[in-house]
């Protein structure tokens, strides 16, 4: 087996994304998160727009399996990351790291401006996480309509607003490209 990597999602995969979610969400575990709202998984076909867009990658163990995706989609001048999961057994290997930077490089090659995303304010696998590679907290007047309403929604669905965020990654220079390490 070779070591894995990034590559886009095949049609075919979709179905195998939400049990990459769900594992993923093992990590949750004890840290006083909804477990009912966050193995709640997105079933596979919401990602096949996406999909068919070209901005759901996958990691692949090396021999063709899925073990983490990342699903975006664009919105004007930004790359939104809607999800990002790494199955549990393959957790703390750099593939979350990676997809991100294959998610950065993509939308730098495309001349957007920027990716966002939310996420919790103080797992340190989400926000702390998202700060190392560059990514600022926006809120207040900085925040935009659309991710006030993305943040909106979550809350709908049971995720506490006091622990979410949103946050932003500039990507004009590469100020992050340092950052990610063994992309």
């Amino acid at each position: 087996m070779t070591a894995p990597f990034i590559r886009a999602a095949r049609a075919d995969e979709l179905p195998k994304l939400p049990e990459i979610e769900r594992s993923a969400a093992a990590l949750f575990e004890g840290a006083g998160q909804p477990m009912d709202v966050l193995t709640n998984v997105t079933p596979g076909e919401v990602w096949a727009p996406r999909q068919a867009a070209g901005t759901v990658w996958v990691a692949d163990d090396g021999s063709g399996e899925p073990v983490g995706f990342l699903a975006a989609e664009v919105f004007k001048d930004e790359l939104h990351v809607w999800e990002l999961d790494v199955r549990h057994d393959f957790q703390g290997r750099g593939l979350g790291r990676r997809l991100m930077a294959h998610a950065m490089e993509w939308a730098q090659a495309r001349g957007l401006a920027r990716l966002t995303l939310t996420t919790f304010r103080d797992i340190p696998w989400n926000a702390p996480f998202y700060a190392s590679l560059g990514f600022v907290e926006t809120a207040g007047e900085e925040l935009s309509v659309r991710l006030a309403e993305v943040l909106s929604l979550e809350a709908s669905k049971g995720l506490n607003p006091a622990e979410r965020c949103a946050m932003v990654l500039e990507l004009s220079g590469a100020p992050w490209a340092h950052r990610i390490g063994g992309a």
